[in-house]
């Protein structure tokens, strides 16, 4: 097993170039710097794809780039896969230093650490690699990377956001198209089956999820689509999502089969509404949290506030959920390039559910939607 570069997408942008994936490298050195940090250590994971373009095949091998602030990347890969790393977008700004099988992974990274360092790592570093590490030099120090530099990923530049804007579109294209398919009378599963192939045909390499919740399924915000078969007068939510480009869609809107109630009317409006309050809160110098409260007040004064559940919003880039993050307590502000979600739902357990989500951009003057399809209520067949 070998792991390859992010491959290209031939009908695309043009892929980013090694001295882009340099320049990442450089600020992330720098952040961590600025942290207070001695260096970043990034294992296989969407933080190395974002610095380097390489995605290795994950395995208990160790792969680990070390960046330190006024010294040269190095990047740390088992001799079997040396040639792969070399080869990857950003493989010519680093430095390799392989380990073969039977020797010491962890002592070839500890000799580029210092001993009492403190270190930010990437969050979906395996322990066995951490602890191996800790072995090694037990008075370094470690912080989740999210925790030590949460702005390192979430301000997109100008090709990053065209990449987002395409995800987006060719997500709406799919929403577009499944509502003209069947519903009633059919599994959950076949139509988020339906929705993924969707997903494909309009570009997208990856597909992440495709949650269908139907009728009381709709009450559990991250329902599996499975075996239920939808109903004449079920609300159904539609959440799906993945990546095109290399970058992340992921958008929701909730539909009928059939005519629905003057209640479920009702609701959808005010989670409509609730979703329009957190867009419209988006400016730069606003806090994360204030996009949630905006959202959360439109529901709570509806007196469906115990029936929202969840946070308003996440990041998204080369991963469909990443910082920022829009909760209350957040109080990271917001600038221009941010990328994330605008989602607030309500929840009537054993009943129905109803959630709307856009991607939404900061922009120097508020925020624009990476999502374009009709927010209203849609009815399907």
């Amino acid at each position: 097993m070998t792991g390859t570069p992010v491959p290209p997408d031939r009908d695309g942008p043009a892929p980013f170039t090694a001295e882009d994936y340099a320049a990442r490298m450089r600020r992330a050195a720098d952040a961590a710097a600025e942290a207070g940090l001695d260096g970043v250590l990034v294992a296989p994971g969407p933080d190395l794809v974002w610095l380097t373009g390489y995605r290795p095949v994950e395995t208990e091998r160790l792969t680990l780039l070390v960046l330190r602030p006024g010294h040269d990347p190095v990047l740390v890969v088992p001799t079997l896969e040396a040639p792969d790393a070399a080869q990857a977008p950003g493989g010519s700004a680093l430095t390799l230093r392989d380990w073969t099988d039977g020797k010491d992974p962890y002592e070839a990274a500890a000799s580029l650490l210092t001993a009492d360092g403190r270190y930010g790592i990437s969050d979906n570093a395996w322990a066995l690699h951490l602890l191996g590490l800790r072995e090694r030099l037990p008075d370094a120090g470690h912080v989740a990377l999210t925790r030590a530099l949460p702005m390192l990923r979430a301000v997109k530049d100008a090709a990053e956001l065209d990449r987002l804007a395409a995800a987006g579109a060719a997500a709406d294209a799919a929403y577009e198209e499944i509502r003209k398919v069947p519903f009633a009378g059919r599994r959950e599963r076949e139509v988020a089956g339906d929705l993924a192939d969707l997903l494909r045909h309009f570009g997208h390499s990856q597909v992440d999820f495709t949650i269908v919740a139907s009728g009381p399924n709709g009450a559990n915000p991250h329902h599996e689509a499975g075996e239920r078969v939808i109903e004449r007068g079920d609300m159904v939510v539609l959440d799906f999502g993945g990546l095109k480009h290399g970058y992340g869609s992921d958008t929701t809107r909730t539909v009928h089969v059939g005519e629905p109630t003057e209640e479920e009317r009702r609701v959808h409006d005010l989670v409509r509404a609730a979703q329009e309050a957190g867009f419209r809160a988006v400016r730069p110098g606003a806090a994360c949290q204030d996009v949630d409260r905006a959202a959360r007040a439109v529901i709570a004064d509806a007196g469906y506030g115990e029936y929202f559940i969840h946070r308003t919003g996440h990041g998204i880039g080369v991963t469909t959920h990443e910082p920022p993050y829009m909760i209350e307590g957040e109080e990271q502000p917001l600038v221009p390039g941010m990328c994330f979600s605008v989602e607030p739902g309500v929840y009537l357990p054993g009943r129905f559910g109803v959630r709307i989500e856009d991607i939404v951009t900061v922009t120097e003057d508020g925020g624009r939607r990476m999502n374009n399809t009709p927010r209203e209520m849609a009815m399907v067949d």
